[in-house]
């Protein structure tokens, strides 16, 4: 009787556990075993900052499955606190540190789904080691972060970058009534989005008493006796609390060193679209892995947790004996900046330039209300467009809820190659308490219509 198929996967935050969970829907018949090195496994990771504001009651609310109950949901084995050292692609063996019984396990595989995901990147002289000192990339973060709050005098803090996690996290230490100080090495807050929305960015900022300090080269820590002080930049001292590093991620890649495959430009393995590696015998999902982009058809680099729920999924069920294919990824990102909502779909400005592309914008603020309605406040909207076939190459938008429909439908029209002017064709819904009369989509689309 032919055994069967053994499938391991390693990694168990949010491509993990779909990789695994689909591969045993699949085949029912495969034996599929996932470990992970920390003691949690499918977790909310962009829930981290409303944990922390409290807006979600506590951690627990963002665990979503245990070992047990994983395994009992799904009928895969899971185990936490095993750390995979190293892959014998020859053997095709992994060799897995028991972290609880502080053993070596040499476990075989017919197929592996690496689901390594992403890290924090760090700044050499900020050592986490540091009581004060963190990062919030997980729930091991967030929980030490928390206590370190909920049992000392913290008035004052100071974060490290002011992307996504930066900005989200400094909204949640404000709520908790802490003072805040963002170092940004770029000019302005959020640097990846084009400078109209920056600006609008740094004015929230300012309007919520977040001193926001550009430009910064150089910082480094002042520590007494195991715990920072104070930042030092230049001559300067600033004192604070804590810090809070959020200056981005990159690629968990340390097991490719062993077995060799093939890494892309931004340090994250080389996929195909059916998510396997340069090994046959080797799949990969998630923050590390790069993926094509559906908008300048090259290889890319977006680690977003939508992205590898679904990727796992393909991988998992690739691994299992599918023979399906991902589609290529537009970014479609949002971040929440107080009262106010960011998003940004396909390229920026920026981005179509480094991208090699010859494009105009369209820019507009209207309201996103007629203006006789309370609740109404204005939104800024950003469209680019390719200069030669007119069609979409991306959107920004700053403003309330509204701005993540926005982002949506632009979304579906990059993906279906459409032109700028269909915006301003499309019978927008209108009824005063929700939507404008006209909607700034349409108005965005005028611009290209009339050329």
């Amino acid at each position: 009787m032919k055994r069967p198929v053994k499938i391991i996967v390693v990694g168990g935050n949010a491509a993990g556990p779909a990789a695994a969970a689909k591969a045993k829907r699949f085949n029912p018949n495969a034996e599929v075993i996932l470990y992970e090195g920390n003691e949690f496994i499918s977790t909310g990771t962009c829930e981290m900052p409303y944990v922390l504001s409290g807006e979600i009651e506590n951690i627990n609310k963002i665990i979503y499955f245990n070992p047990s109950t994983f395994q009992r949901e799904k009928n895969v084995k899971v185990f936490i606190k095993h750390f995979v050292e190293e892959i014998d692609t020859k053997k095709k063996i992994i060799i897995v540190k028991d972290l609880i019984e502080n053993k070596i396990i040499k476990q075989d595989y017919d197929k592996l789904i690496l689901c390594t995901g992403s890290k924090a990147k760090t700044l050499p002289d900020f050592d986490t080691h540091i009581k004060n000192i963190f990062n919030l990339k997980n729930v091991n973060d967030l929980r030490r972060l928390d206590e370190y709050i909920r049992l000392n005098k913290v008035g004052k803090a100071a974060i490290i970058g002011s992307g996504f996690i930066g900005l989200e996290a400094t909204e949640a230490l404000v709520k908790r009534n802490i003072k805040l100080k963002i170092f940004e090495k770029e000019a302005k807050p959020f640097p990846i989005a084009d400078k109209e929305f920056s600006d609008e960015i740094q004015n929230i900022l300012t309007q919520n008493r977040v001193e926001f300090f550009s430009n910064i080269e150089e910082i480094e820590p002042v520590i007494t006796e195991d715990k920072l002080v104070a930042v030092r930049i230049g001559e300067k001292f600033i004192e604070t609390d804590l810090v809070l590093m959020t200056i981005g991620f990159e690629p968990e890649n340390f097991l490719t060193q062993s077995v060799k495959l093939e890494i892309g430009k931004s340090g994250a393995i080389k996929v195909d679209q059916y998510l396997k590696t340069s090994d046959r015998f080797i799949f990969a999902a998630g923050d590390n892995v790069e993926v094509l982009n559906a908008v300048t058809d090259k290889p890319d680099y977006i680690p977003l947790a939508t992205h590898a729920y679904s990727l796992g999924r393909i991988a998992g069920e690739n691994a299992a004996g599918g023979n399906v294919k991902y589609d290529p990824i537009i970014n479609n990102i949002s971040v929440k900046i107080f009262n106010k909502y960011f998003v940004q779909v396909g390229l920026t400005s920026g981005e179509a330039t480094k991208s090699g592309f010859e494009f105009e914008t369209s820019f507009i603020k209207t309201k996103n209300l007629v203006d006789v309605m309370p609740e109404s406040e204005f939104v800024i909207g950003k469209l680019v467009v390719d200069k030669q076939n007119k069609r979409i190459l991306g959107a920004s938008f700053f403003g309330g809820r509204e701005v993540s429909g926005y982002a949506d439908l632009i979304s579906a029209l990059i993906k279906l190659k459409a032109p700028a002017s269909i915006l301003s064709k499309i019978n927008y819904n209108y009824t005063p308490p929700l939507s404008p009369f006209v909607n700034i989509l349409s108005l965005l689309g005028k611009k290209f219509t009339q050329l």
